[in-house]
């Protein structure tokens, strides 16, 4: 029997249709119970009751006026973000769908909270009946900012809200948070680094996003986000693509790349015209991958046969935020036949 895991991306109240999910009323309800939406124990009758309608029928019009007459701005905001998320999504047939509109406008103009609920979401869908712990803790990354440890040729990725809550409260909770205000000495938890020993109590801890994931090129965590990727790449794109882990990119025909963040496209740009990069800056870029395309009249002329190869780098701060959307709008496909130039 397949494992279930992530019961925060609301899976179970989505629907299987072609193309992709669909959401039923009750996958927009759970976004009613987050902080950003709960009336707190202040808030005035016109916050309570909007969010009392819409628990009773998630779907429900709301008006303008309605999310005006709240007291508190941020909760304003936050109803405003949230109705636009909601109305977007509801107007396609398929999460798939909503997520490539938003990267087909100018501007994308949902929420990042709401943007990584759809990774979420989709992530899950494409893991869904085939995946191990290793796939699992790679696709976290999709969704989730990760912290990248890059010494002795090793790298390491944890999950980075997880990191900053154990610097809060050494892992105890809100005893934890307490003793650490007040300046005890409280033992460090330590993070578990994914292998084959501890991997089948991934699915004990889930949704506590603690396993750290050994990315090394060579190595199990590196090889599963290859393979998150080519499965992204096969759902959102339509295009069968081979992915694997590199160490370097050692070719004189270079032709195409795509950074999977902001710093990874800066490096790789800058390498690729030849230019001086810091060594400090090379150290940042934590994996390359090979990507090439199973049907080769699927890719532009100019690239046509020839690999295209990705890169993920952290921030100098040793923060990393995946952009699979990167993985849509930048893939150096043919047009399709009829299509415009």
């Amino acid at each position: 029997m397949a494992q279930d895991f992530w019961a925060s991306s609301g899976y179970r109240d989505l629907v299987r249709v072609e193309g992709g999910l669909a959401p039923a009323p009750a996958w927009f309800a759970r976004f009613l119970a987050r902080d950003e939406l709960a009336p707190p124990g202040d808030a005035g009758p016109a916050e309570r009751e909007l969010h009392a309608r819409l628990a009773a029928d998630p779907m429900a019009r709301v008006s303008p006026g309605s999310v005006d007459a709240l007291d508190d701005p941020d909760a304003r905001e936050n109803w405003r973000e949230f109705l636009r998320f909601r109305d977007r999504v509801a107007a396609f047939p398929t999460l798939e769908a909503a997520y490539r509109d938003l990267y087909s406008r100018p501007n994308v103009d949902v929420a990042p909270p709401f943007v990584d609920a759809l990774v979420h979401a989709i992530t899950r869908g494409l893991l869904e009946g085939s995946a191990g712990a290793w796939l699992c803790r790679a696709g976290e990354m999709l969704f989730r900012p990760q912290r990248v440890s890059t010494e002795s040729g090793q790298v390491l990725a944890a999950d980075a809200a997880t990191l900053e809550a154990f610097q809060r409260t050494g892992g105890f909770g809100n005893a934890g948070r307490f003793l650490v205000q007040q300046g005890a000495a409280v033992a460090p938890v330590k993070m578990d680094v994914l292998d084959s020993h501890n991997a089948a109590l991934y699915f004990l801890r889930d949704e506590l996003y603690g396993f750290v994931l050994d990315l090394t090129p060579g190595r199990e965590g590196a090889r599963a986000l290859a393979r998150v990727l080519e499965r992204w790449v096969a759902h959102l794109a339509g295009v069968a693509v081979a992915i694997e882990p590199l160490a370097r990119i050692d070719d004189e025909r270079w032709r195409w790349h795509i950074g999977l963040d902001v710093d990874s496209t800066a490096i790789l740009n800058a390498l690729y015209r030849a230019e001086p990069v810091a060594p400090e800056d090379l150290e940042r870029l934590a994996l390359l991958f090979r990507m090439t395309f199973d049907d080769r009249s699927a890719v532009r002329a100019d690239v046509r046969g020839r690999p295209v190869y990705l890169g993920l780098a952290c921030r100098p701060d040793r923060t990393l935020r995946v952009k699979p959307q990167n993985l849509l709008v930048n893939l150096p496909l043919a047009a399709p036949p009829g299509a415009s130039a």
